[in-house]
């Protein structure tokens, strides 16, 4: 599991597409391709090139939400909200071969995620997000610990990635905690070089994890 994912976003600089291959040329080896209200035209064109990007960069593409895409766009498998399909029965349609990663606030969320079968969960939010609508409960460093506290009572040792208005400043805290990697989007598209933006949050990470 990647310890740094992206998440795109639209930006008035940047388009899905280009805010996805900053991040890959800043060494970012995980990209979530996130388009809320996109047609199905546009995400079968920024689809296939970011897949593209992906397979140049060696890195993980997983598409938000759209379960029905993943073999047209050739995807490494898909991420799933609370709203969206119940992660068995995406399971059921994708096979055991892909990725599939379920958004989580509470223990209570993880556990369900866990026992119909999730590869990781997107744990979240941190603190208030501009990039999310209906943003549920912010968790804080304590939210974190109580989370990981409970999995590991309960032994579930999925992968937790933390999510939400995390800042570079926030990731050493946040590792700490125990949680095995951050995802990021607005942090770094608002830096000056998103790409440099992401050499760096990686530094960081990787003398976390040493």
């Amino acid at each position: 599991m990647q310890n740094l994912q992206f998440i795109t976003h639209y930006t008035e600089q940047y388009g899905y597409a280009d805010a996805a291959r900053l991040a890959l040329e800043g060494g970012c080896r995980w990209i979530q391709l996130r388009m809320k209200d996109a047609s199905p035209e546009e995400w079968m064109r920024t689809g296939a090139e970011v897949e593209a990007l992906c397979r140049r960069y060696g890195a993980t593409f997983i598409l938000d939400d759209h379960v029905e895409w993943v073999d047209v766009l050739h995807a490494d498998g898909v991420h799933l909200g609370k709203s969206d399909m119940p992660i068995d029965e995406a399971r059921r349609l994708l096979g055991q071969d892909r990725i599939i990663g379920g958004t989580a606030n509470t223990l209570e969320d993880v556990m369900l995620h866990a026992v119909r079968g999730a590869d990781y969960i997107g744990c979240g939010p941190f603190r208030f997000t501009t990039t999310k609508e209906k943003l549920a409960p912010t968790l804080g460093l304590e939210g974190y610990r109580r989370i990981l506290d409970g999995m590991k009572k309960k032994g579930i040792s999925l992968p937790l990635i933390a999510i939400g208005g995390i800042t570079k400043e926030d990731i050493p805290a946040l590792m700490e905690t125990g949680v095995d990697g951050i995802a990021l989007s607005g942090t770094i598209l608002r830096a000056g070089s998103p790409t440099e933006e992401t050499r760096n949050i990686l530094r960081i990470l990787n003398v976390q994890q040493s």
